[in-house]
């Protein structure tokens, strides 16, 4: 988003406070309103000729910007690895870290691997129950060959 004086177009096509289209004007005289409303001119894009530009007061213009940021992000799937004989230590580890990922708004995808088809099962099982708080399963615990699988997206 641009924002007043940077707006370097001649002409923009102006949308009032309330959402009404004010047409097409000369961008001082949209800076001109602007000044006389006390709000901010924004251009939201310019690939069109004129470029769209509304006029929105100056706090709600930065909470628009942070929701489009907000809504841009993509939640990334990080993989944490474990084995079926794992130490309490290295559990307790691989919790805090799955939990820290939950939290920061990212999915966790736990892959065990090793002969213990079972203890497998159980290991994922009591992560899942101890990550309920910051997570839930969105695929149940997948056993293919020698490897369990289940990922964990954030509440």
């Amino acid at each position: 988003m641009i924002k007043n004086n940077k707006i370097k177009a001649e002409e923009v096509h102006l949308t009032g406070l309330d959402g009404e289209d004010l047409g097409i004007l000369q961008t001082s005289e949209a800076l001109a309103m602007a000044k006389e409303n006390k709000v901010d001119l924004i251009c939201t894009s310019l690939m069109s000729n004129p470029p769209p530009a509304k006029l929105i007061a100056s706090s709600a213009a930065k909470n628009e910007k942070q929701k489009a940021q907000k809504k841009a992000r993509k939640p990334k799937l990080k993989e944490i690895r474990l084995t079926p004989f794992i130490e309490e230590h290295d559990y307790d580890t691989k919790k805090r870290r799955a939990e820290n990922i939950l939290q920061s708004g990212d999915s966790v995808y736990f892959v065990v691997k090793g002969k213990g088809t079972d203890q497998s099962k159980e290991l994922l099982a009591n992560l899942l129950n101890d990550l309920s708080h910051v997570g839930t399963k969105k695929t149940g615990i997948q056993i293919s060959g020698k490897q369990s699988i289940v990922q964990v997206d954030p509440v």
